[in-house]
Formats: structure tokens, sequence, C-alpha cells
């Protein structure tokens, strides 16, 4: 089964980036380096908001 991307907005910068909800290595925002999601061995741990689910691909 196919993951889901996610449009995450960072607490920190405001910066809106897309993380597959699967990641299996940490996301750091691409503007300030804030961590934005870190992997668990399965679905990955988004600790910001989630602005919106971007259809699996």
């Amino acid at each position: 089964m196919a993951g889901n991307f996610y449009t995450v907005r960072c607490s920190d910068c405001e910066n809106e980036q897309i993380v597959f909800g699967k990641a299996s290595t940490e996301v750091a925002c691409a503007v300030c380096g804030t961590t934005l999601a870190r992997p668990t061995g399965g679905k990955a741990e988004i600790d910001h908001e989630i602005v919106e689910t971007v259809e699996a691909r």
C-alpha cells in the first residue's frame, strides 16, 4: 500500500513543505532546518501542522 504525502507548515518559520507520510529519514525544514518529521519504522511522526493531504503518487 502506498503512503500519502502531506503539506506540512513549519511552526518556526511558516514555510510549507511536502513530506512523505512514511519518511525513512528525518525531514528538516528547507528554510530554517527545524525537524518536521521523524521516522518510526512505519508512519513518520510529524510534529508540525499538517495543512493538507496530497493524494498518493
